[in-house]
C-alpha cells in the first residue's frame, strides 16, 4: 500500500509514525510547506519514505492523508478525489467541512470515500455519539465539548473558533449562534474536571445531523477562560505551544430505550495532537482494509458502517474511554 501524507507538523509527524509501523504500509511520500520539517519526519521513518514538495498525486497512490492547516485540505482532497484516490482531513473549521461535504456526489462519482473530520472533536466525539446510538432505541439529542488544543495551527483555529458564529441544529433547522455565549459548566474526565464551555465556531453539527435521523437538537461547546473571550477577537497574544497539552473530550447522548429517558455520557482525556493522529491514521488503516467496505462519498467517522470495529482499534492504539456512570 502506498500513501501520500500531506503536513508533518505535530499531527502529520505522528500520523506518520503511525502508518509506518503498519506492514503493509510499503510507502510513505511525506509533503510539506517546510523542507525541514518534511525531510526530519521522512528521515526518521526509515526507507520506507520519501519527502517531497510536490502536491501532486499519482495514480499508483492507495491513500491520501491531509493534516495540514486548515483552510488548505480542501484543494488536496479534490485533486485526491479527481484521482480516484481515497482521502482522509482532519480539519476542524467550519467553512472547510461545508466545502468537503458539499463533493459528496463527486466522491461518490469516482467511487472513493472521503473523509471529512477525523480527529479529536470532530473525529472521535462523531464515533463516540454513535456508539452511544447504538445503546438507545432513539436518539433526539447529542452534545460535545472538548478542552485543549493540538499543535500551533489547532490552537489558531480554536483562538478563531471562539469569536465566530456557532450553528446549532435545533427543530429540524440550523440555528446561528454567537460565539463566547452559552456559557456551561462541563464535566470532562480527571483530572480536567470541570469548566466553563462556550459556543463557537465548531462544525460538529454539520457532520452529527445527517448522520442520525430524526435528532432534535446537536450542540458544540469548547472550553474557555474569561481571557479567551475578551481577545478572542485580537490576534494571538503569545506564540502557541508547540504540541499542546493536556485536552479532554465530552460527548452527551440523550434519547430513549423502550419506555425510560436514557443520558449517556462518554469521555477522553489526553493529548490532542496524539489522539487526532491516532484517530487520522486507524481511520486510513481502516479504509485500506478491503474487509471493512468504507462506502464511497463525503461523511464524517459516525457515518462509517463498521464504527464499532474502527472504535476498537483506536482503543487499541491507547486511547482510554471512559463512561460517567452515576453519582
Amino acid at each position: 500500500m502506498r500513501v501520500v501524507l500531506f503536513g508533518a507538523g505535530a499531527t502529520g509527524a505522528r500520523i506518520a509514525r503511525i502508518l509506518n509501523s503498519d506492514e503493509r504500509i510499503t510507502s510513505i511520500r511525506v509533503t510539506d510547506s517546510s523542507a525541514a520539517r518534511r525531510v526530519e519526519v521522512a528521515s526518521s521513518l526509515g526507507l520506507k519514505a520519501t519527502s517531497s514538495n510536490s502536491s501532486d498525486i499519482g495514480k499508483a497512490t492507495d491513500l491520501v492523508v491531509v493534516a495540514t492547516p486548515m483552510g488548505s485540505q480542501i484543494g488536496l482532497a479534490r485533486k485526491a478525489i479527481q484521482a480516484g484516490t481515497p482521502v482522509v482531513t482532519t480539519t476542524c473549521e467550519t467553512t472547510e467541512v461545508q466545502a468537503l461535504l458539499s463533493i459528496r456526489e463527486e466522491a461518490q462519482f469516482q467511487n472513493v470515500p472521503l473523509i471529512v473530520s477525523a480527529g479529536f472533536m470532530p473525529g472521535l466525539t462523531c464515533l463516540l455519539a454513535r456508539l452511544g446510538a447504538d445503546k438507545l432505541s432513539y436518539v433526539d439529542e447529542i452534545h460535545v465539548a472538548k478542552f485543549g488544543t493540538g499543535g500551533p495551527a489547532c490552537a489558531r483555529q480554536h483562538h478563531k473558533a471562539l469569536s465566530s458564529s456557532a450553528i446549532d441544529w435545533r427543530d429540524g433547522r440550523w440555528v446561528r449562534r454567537i460565539g463566547g455565549s452559552g456559557r456551561e459548566l462541563c464535566w470532562f474526565p480527571e483530572p480536567v474536571g470541570g469548566l466553563d464551555c462556550y459556543r463557537g465556531g465548531l462544525p460538529d453539527a454539520l457532520l452529527l445531523v445527517p448522520e442520525f435521523s430524526g435528532v432534535c437538537r446537536v450542540t458544540a461547546r469548547m472550553a474557555a477562560t474569561r481571557r479567551d473571550r475578551f481577545t478572542a477577537f485580537l490576534p494571538m497574544l503569545r506564540r502557541p505551544h508547540p504540541e499542546g497539552l493536556v485536552g479532554a473530550i465530552r460527548v452527551e447522548v440523550r434519547g430513549w430505550k423502550g419506555t425510560e429517558r436514557r443520558v449517556l455520557m462518554f469521555g477522553v482525556q489526553c493529548c490532542p495532537a496524539e489522539v487526532t493522529a491516532i484517530v487520522a491514521a486507524s481511520t486510513a488503516l481502516h479504509i485500506l482494509d478491503a474487509d471493512n467496505e468504507v462506502e464511497a462519498g463525503a461523511r464524517g467517522l459516525a457515518g462509517i458502517r463498521s464504527h464499532r470495529r474502527l472504535l476498537l482499534s483506536i482503543v487499541g492504539r491507547g486511547v482510554w474511554l471512559e463512561c460517567f456512570e452515576g453519582a
